[in-house]
C-alpha cells in the first residue's frame, strides 16, 4: 500500500481539525516566544556592547550556556525537573520559555554585532556633546544598528518556528503534535508529514523572503562623514519634539 494512498488521504481530511488546531497552538507560542526572546535579545545584546565589564559577563554567560546546550535538553529541564521543585507550569507556557530563552540567546549576538558596527566616532562624538549613555544607545547606535540586524533577526525567527516542533515531544498541543499522533494511530504517515510541512512552510517562507529583501536594501549603508553634525541634528529633533 502507497504511503500516499487515497483511503489515507480520505483519513486525513476526515481528521483535519486537531491540524488547524495545533497550526493555531503553534502560532500561540511562536508570537508569545518571539515577543521574549526579542526583548532578550536586546536586553543581553545591550549589555554585551557596554563598557561594564560585569553587564558583558552576565551576558556572556547567559549567550555561552544556552547556545551550547541544546533546546531539547533545555526544554526537557523545565518540563521534568521543575515539579521536583513545586513549580509546575503548562506545557505552553514551557514552551514559551524554552523556545523564547533559547532563541534570545543568538538574537543577543545579533543585537551586539549591530551595536558595534555603527562606528565608534559616533559614539565618541555623541559623548562630546554630553549625551548619556542611555541617550547615545536610545537615539543614535540602536536606530542605525537596526538595519544590520533585521536580516539575521527575520532568519532567527524562522528557525524559532520550526524549532517549536521540538514541543511534540512533551505533548505540546502543537501542530508537530497533532500530526504525529494521527500519523500514529492511522498510519497515515505520509499525508500527515507532508501536510504539516506545508503549514509550516506557510509561516517560514515569508520570513525567508523578509530577510532577503531586507538583505538587499540594506547591504549597502552609508557611514556619515561629519559625526558632529549627525549629533547636532539628533539634538535639534529632540528639542523640537519636547
Amino acid at each position: 500500500m502507497s504511503a500516499f494512498s487515497v483511503d489515507k488521504w480520505e483519513k486525513l481530511f476526515d481528521n483535519i481539525g486537531p491540524f488547524f488546531q495545533g497550526f493555531g497552538v503553534t502560532l500561540y507560542i511562536v508570537l508569545f516566544a518571539l515577543l521574549m526572546s526579542l526583548a532578550l535579545g536586546v536586553v543581553f545584546g545591550v549589555m554585551s556592547a557596554s563598557h561594564n565589564k560585569i553587564l558583558r559577563g552576565i551576558s556572556r554567560v547567559y549567550v555561552e550556556f544556552f547556545q551550547n546546550t541544546p533546546l531539547l535538553v533545555q526544554v526537557f529541564f523545565l518540563y521534568n525537573a521543575l515539579p521536583y521543585m513545586n513549580i509546575n507550569l503548562s506545557v505552553k507556557l514551557i514552551g514559551i520559555l524554552g523556545v523564547g530563552v533559547y532563541h534570545g540567546a543568538y538574537m543577543s549576538e545579533v543585537v551586539r554585532t549591530g551595536i558595534e558596527a555603527v562606528p565608534k566616532g559616533q559614539e565618541e562624538a555623541a559623548i562630546s556633546q554630553g549625551f548619556g549613555y542611555t541617550q547615545i544607545m536610545k537615539s543614535i547606535i540602536l536606530p542605525q544598528a537596526l538595519k544590520i540586524m533585521l536580516p539575521p533577526l527575520t532568519n532567527i525567527a524562522a528557525n524559532l518556528i520550526k524549532n517549536t516542533s521540538i514541543l511534540a515531544i512533551i505533548a505540546g498541543g502543537d501542530l508537530m503534535y497533532q500530526a504525529d499522533s494521527f500519523a500514529s494511530s492511522t498510519l497515515a504517515y505520509g499525508p500527515a508529514y507532508l501536510v504539516v510541512g506545508i503549514m509550516y512552510f506557510i509561516i517560514c517562507f515569508p520570513l525567508a523572503r523578509l530577510s532577503g529583501y531586507l538583505e538587499k536594501k540594506f547591504g549597502e549603508k552609508p557611514k556619515p562623514k561629519d559625526y558632529t553634525e549627525l549629533l547636532k541634528s539628533y539634538k535639534v529633533g529632540e528639542e523640537e519634539s519636547k
